[in-house]
């Protein structure tokens, strides 16, 4: 067999594979549930900058981009937006906040998540630029959320401060 006609059965085969993980069912539910309860927002920028960086996974307000549509990638675009809503959800702040108990070191790991880089992840930011944010909108954020959870942004500092010295 020649390696031209190896190429065109290597081809045809994963063309045919892309077009079959088309029919698996998962990965296409774009569903956004009715807003229940958002966080009392300590200010309008908070609440922008939420939307702008944490909304499409941590949200009931997610935008389902065209990608999102095509497996393999929906399969990851659904997890993590199943994931997110479930960990920490914007739009159902009254039953996310109560399960997942964010108050006080909780709350606080909000905001460290954000100083660290850790959210909004990498792969994220890859195909959406606009939730890349500054190290002051960082700060904002993390000060505004820690704000809305009923912290005072002071708290957040101490708590840094305290785990740098252990």
């Amino acid at each position: 067999m020649n390696v031209r006609k190896l190429i065109l059965i290597v081809v045809a085969v994963l063309a045919a594979g892309f077009l079959l993980i088309q029919l698996v069912p998962y990965g296409r539910a774009h569903d956004n549930p009715p807003i229940v309860a958002e966080p009392n927002w300590d200010s309008p920028q908070t609440r922008e900058l939420a939307q702008r960086a944490c909304f499409d996974c941590h949200s009931n307000e997610t935008t389902w981009p065209w990608y999102s549509n095509v497996a393999p990638v929906s399969w990851l675009v659904q997890h993590d937006v199943d994931e997110g809503r479930q960990h920490l959800n914007f739009s159902d702040w009254n039953q996310s906040h109560a399960e997942h108990g964010h108050e006080g070191h909780e709350s606080e790991e909000l905001g460290e998540t954000i100083l660290n880089g850790e959210m909004p992840p990498a792969q994220f930011l890859i195909t959406h630029p606009e939730a890349r944010l500054t190290d002051a909108e960082k700060a904002a954020l993390a000060d505004g959320l820690a704000a809305t959870a009923g912290l005072s942004p002071s708290a957040e500092v101490e708590h840094e401060s305290s785990q740098g010295n252990e």
